[in-house]
């Protein structure tokens, strides 16, 4: 007896190990049914560990989409690693990926696993970006690499690389103080009737607004980012020309690139996981994801937007992860 509980200990252990570095949400029924969208988490400072595996379940579980998750990892350990640059198991997922929900900062994946994610780009499949990815892509080490120019420098004939050339600018600065001032969303009134506003309001997170040199003509403007005193959401505006004018935080275009296919694009320089426990940036994005995928006529008066399950996210800033987590972790309990 004692031999087959250590085999089935041994056996079970061995699962766990086995266990993919990955989560996925099948979602059931809602106008996302039958469509997939694959969420790229790995940035060090603003916790998208942990806010797009709470986006994920919603997408799936409110509104039907099939959401799979992926996570910078730890290659020794299977852990969820935000700091490790280069390892993001699964891109195989945007072979058949309808959008890609992306919330990255410096990664340089082997060119093998970085062609992946330039295939769907090119592809014309729609993306929506979250916060650093304006800077997802930074080439440090092999700056000889044929995506090279994904860099958040770019070179000569691509200026800013990935985020300014496909989602609208790449780091700048911070615009408001960082950890000090924080950012009510102020919805642009020209856009009053785009569905991916349809329902939002309130809209407030404690990161800060990122400033912005570049944006681009095209880009349609939908919520600009008001600087705050402080960290609370009823703080007063900041005088002067912080605000004088606005920065937009929220913007879509719609871009033919270099394959001469085009792609529906959303970014957000909020998404912070402390940002997403605001219900108006959560509808924001889920908003976003039904316009990306061609669903705008589906978005409701109100989607529904609770959380599902326990979110308790923690505040921005380098090495505050949770250590020890691993993506079967997230796995919904039935």
């Amino acid at each position: 007896m004692k031999r087959i509980i250590c085999w089935l200990g041994m056996f079970a252990g061995l699962l766990s190990l086995q266990a993919a570095p990955w989560v996925t949400y099948e979602g059931k029924e809602g106008p996302g049914h039958g469509r997939h969208i694959v969420f790229l988490a790995g940035d060090e400072e603003y916790r998208s560990e942990q806010g797009l595996p709470m986006l994920a379940r919603i997408l799936a579980i409110r509104h039907g989409f099939k959401c799979t998750v992926l996570f910078s990892t730890d290659t020794d350990s299977g852990e969820i690693a935000p700091n490790d640059q280069v390892n993001m198991p699964g891109l195989d997922h945007l072979k058949d990926a309808d959008l890609v929900v992306m919330l990255l900062r410096f990664r340089e994946w082997p060119d093998a696993e970085m062609k992946k994610f330039v295939d769907y780009y090119l592809a014309g499949k729609p993306i929506v970006a979250l916060r650093t990815s304006t800077h997802a892509f930074a080439y440090n080490r092999d700056k000889q690499s044929p995506y090279a120019k994904y860099d958040y420098r770019g070179n000569q004939d691509w200026p800013g690389g990935f985020g300014q050339q496909v989602l609208g600018d790449t780091w700048i600065n911070h615009h408001g103080n960082h950890g000090v001032e924080s950012t009510r969303g102020i919805l642009n009134p020209a856009e009053a009737d785009n569905p991916i506003l349809r329902g939002v309001s309130d809209i407030w997170g404690p990161t800060d607004v990122y400033g912005l040199k570049n944006y681009p003509a095209d880009a349609t403007t939908l919520v600009f980012g008001q600087v705050l005193k402080g960290m609370h959401p009823d703080d007063e505006a900041v005088a002067g020309p912080k605000n004088d004018p606005m920065m937009p935080v929220a913007w879509t275009r719609v871009r033919v690139n270099e394959a001469r296919k085009t792609n529906r694009i959303f970014t957000t320089t909020m998404g912070a996981s402390v940002d997403l426990a605001n219900a108006g940036l959560r509808r924001l994005v889920v908003n976003a994801c039904y316009w990306a995928v061609g669903l705008e006529g589906e978005i409701p008066a109100a989607s529904n937007v609770e959380v599902v399950g326990d979110y308790n996210p923690t505040i921005f800033g380098f090495n505050k992860y949770i250590k020890g987590v691993k993506a079967s972790d997230l796995e919904l309990k039935p």
